[in-house]
């Protein structure tokens, strides 16, 4: 075998892939009907609106659902790129387009030496399970630079972080991509083409129009959102007689009333942990193979994921897109969280939209939907962890695979 055609793949991602987008875009476009809220109200009216804004020449300065760096312009404006179709239309054509060059540049990998074709399918199955909201966000655009990042900086750190770069300025968590380059002249190379891209084009954001950071200060003030991992024990809490009530705030539902500031100071220092356990790694860490990179990104998205006080359906697309990338490699140690994280997916769907209802009135099946998918994706993000410091920082040698090193293939995968 030479190691050039992904084993086991013939046409089936193909066929997969096909009829589960098609059954995305029917639902986007409301031939089918899923229960719950309309999902495309974000695109057809929120982010419609933003376009307006954009087009005056300025950024959404009043409104504080703005919650995005400068950068989200780009995919809020894309639609005009398509100018034949109605914006909404248009919005979720570029979103499977986006879709399908995931599974181009997945599928393309998968014939390297060393890798294989899982990671495919957790592309191909995962996103789907997410229901029509993945194609209702402009997230999975942002996780298509992601997984181009972490594929070509298997050979390229520079293109690694001009394009984690390019991310962090639509979405913020490309920055996580860095966080696994290997130690020297890689991290010199990389995290000085970030730093220069991002500087690059923040300043292009601020000159091609006002109000270019005003998201810091919406991002700010943000509180406790329904679905977060510390919303748990405020759903708990009102079965107890707390006297909270959930309020739309800032483009989401948050809990407002007493002790809410406690809970969401927790989950700043809960995430403060997260970021100090990762730099310990860093620092810790000694051993680093191709897949590396990628297994670091994903357990560092997940553990700022699961801290996070806003915990929405379409971020379960990030952590989907990079397992996928992980599950390529064919010694990797994250198949046990990436397997969590596809079985989130589905959660995540019965619990929003279909069950969004029952999440806000906090009864007993909202909160068991979601103390079951945030459950899954604090497994995950442990057991990540708990591999990825085996791996590289425990003092193990690694096991050696085919390509692994961006070497030769062994005999065994040729």
């Amino acid at each position: 075998m030479t190691g050039r055609t992904p084993t086991g793949a013939g046409p089936w991602p193909y066929a997969v892939w096909a009829l589960t987008r098609a059954w995305l875009l029917a639902c986007v476009f409301r031939v089918v009907t899923v229960a719950g809220p309309d999902v495309t109200v974000d695109v057809s009216v929120i982010y419609r609106s933003w376009y307006e804004t954009l087009l005056a020449g300025t950024y959404p300065l009043d409104d504080v659902t703005w919650q995005y760096p400068p950068g989200a312009a780009l995919a809020v404006l894309s639609p005009a790129l398509l100018p034949f179709l109605e914006y909404a239309a248009a919005f979720f054509v570029l979103v499977l387009a986006c879709d399908a060059m995931v599974l181009g540049l997945l599928l393309y990998a998968a014939r390297r030496p060393g890798m294989r074709v899982a990671g495919v399918w957790v592309w191909v199955v995962g996103v789907p399970l997410l229901g029509p909201t993945v194609y209702a966000r402009y997230d999975l655009m942002v996780t298509a630079v992601a997984v181009a990042a972490l594929l070509a900086g298997v050979r390229r750190p520079r293109a690694l972080g001009v394009l984690a770069a390019f991310g962090a300025l639509l979405k913020g968590w490309p920055a996580l991509l860095l966080a696994g380059v290997r130690k020297g002249r890689p991290t010199r190379v990389a995290w000085t083409s970030a730093v220069l891209g991002a500087a690059g084009l923040a300043v292009a954001s601020a000159l091609w129009m006002p109000g270019a950071f005003a998201f810091l200060s919406f991002q700010r003030d943000r509180g406790t959102e329904v679905e977060s991992l510390g919303a748990l024990v405020l759903h708990v809490a009102r079965h107890a007689g707390w006297e909270g009530r959930v309020e739309l705030r800032y483009g989401s539902l948050e809990f407002i009333g007493p002790h809410v500031g406690t809970v969401s100071a927790l989950a700043l220092g809960l995430a403060a942990l997260a970021l100090g356990w990762l730099l310990l790694w860093r620092l810790r860490a000694r051993t680093f193979a191709a897949r590396t990179p990628a297994e670091a990104a994903f357990t560092a998205v997940l553990l700022f994921t699961v801290t996070s006080r806003v915990i929405s359906p379409q971020y379960v697309v990030w952590l989907v897109g990079l397992a996928a990338v992980c599950l390529l490699f064919r010694e990797t140690a994250m198949t046990a969280p990436a397997v969590l994280v596809v079985v989130s997916a589905g959660v995540t769907l019965l619990e929003f939209p279909i069950g969004f209802g029952h999440v806000v009135a906090s009864d007993a099946w909202g909160v068991a939907l979601l103390s079951v998918r945030n459950g899954l994706l604090v497994a995950a993000s442990l057991t990540a962890a708990r591999r990825l410091w085996r791996s590289t920082a425990s003092g193990r040698p690694p096991a050696r695979t085919a390509g692994a090193d961006g070497g030769q293939p062994s005999r065994a995968a040729r």
